[in-house]
């Protein structure tokens, strides 16, 4: 029995030593199959035009259903109303459907999906099914990991339902834009795997833009972060975005993301 247990716990070491993470976007690879996350993820964002700072927290649980099968599901919670409410939620969830790995690399592809519910009032051009807008999203992603360096690009189309009885005001001509990404992250520390209990330092940069369809306006941003995983199981990241592109209007496009996650492997 002792020894299963310690050959479970060697694969997962292994898978999270290979696993490259991303702050603000989601990598081809899935969570470890059998296992359950939990993630806090703080928004502290300046709002245009006015010293208000806008807050969302989204409180989120995670499943690994199999090796290539991973689902999310997430509250949206803010102050847009001066007090702190939920807005809505949503699910997530990503299918890894090719992977080709080596012993330095791999290159893996996935199909992603969202489904968001929310009641707030709609009040930025831009869509943002992540505690904005309701609505629904499917895309593709890639990744390609080589020694300690990841690269991972995706597309998505996405479209805005109206917010519950708050309608969409931009007109239905607007509902649908792309979505795509750009992101690069390296391994800092350790420079010699050794333990699982050594914390990983990882830097990265990620580009997020958006166009809408009809319009044909874009935004575009920059998003620097850092992030620590301690024991393979604890991360902590923090990030900051910042626009470069502004033709889409948004009422906080600019500001700093927290994170919390932890996550229990083996679980069934």
């Amino acid at each position: 029995m002792k020894r299963l247990f310690f050959l479970s716990l060697v694969c997962v070491i292994q898978s999270a030593k290979a696993q490259e993470l991303f702050v603000y976007t989601e990598p081809a690879s899935n969570m470890a199959a059998k296992s359950i996350g939990i993630r806090m993820s703080n928004y502290i964002m300046d709002e245009i035009n006015s010293p208000k700072i806008n807050y969302h927290m989204m409180p989120e649980i995670m499943w690994g259903v199999s090796r290539n099968l991973m689902i999310h599901g997430v509250s949206f919670i803010s102050n847009r109303n001066n007090s702190l409410i939920t807005e809505g939620g949503g699910i997530y969830f990503k299918y890894r459907f090719y992977s080709v790995d080596e012993v330095h690399s791999h290159f893996r592809v996935a199909a992603f999906g969202r489904y968001s519910y929310n009641n707030s009032d709609v009040h930025q051009t831009a869509i943002d099914l992540n505690g904005h807008n309701a609505g629904y999203e499917g895309g593709l992603v890639a990744t390609q990991l080589i020694n300690k360096v990841a690269i991972s690009g995706s597309a998505s189309v996405l479209h805005a339902t109206d917010n519950d009885k708050e309608k969409f005001i931009y007109g239905d001509e607007n509902r649908n834009g792309m979505n795509y990404t750009l992101s690069v992250g390296k391994l800092m520390l350790p420079k010699v795997y050794t333990s699982y209990k050594q914390t990983n330092l990882n830097l990265m940069f990620e580009m997020l833009g958006q166009t809408n369809f009809n319009q044909g306006n874009s935004y575009l941003d920059m998003a620097p972060s850092m992030q620590f995983i301690v024991n393979s199981k604890m991360r902590f990241d923090i990030g900051y975005r910042y626009p470069l592109i502004k033709q889409l209007t948004r009422t906080s496009p600019q500001g700093l993301l927290l994170r919390f996650e932890y996550n229990f492997f083996n679980v069934y």
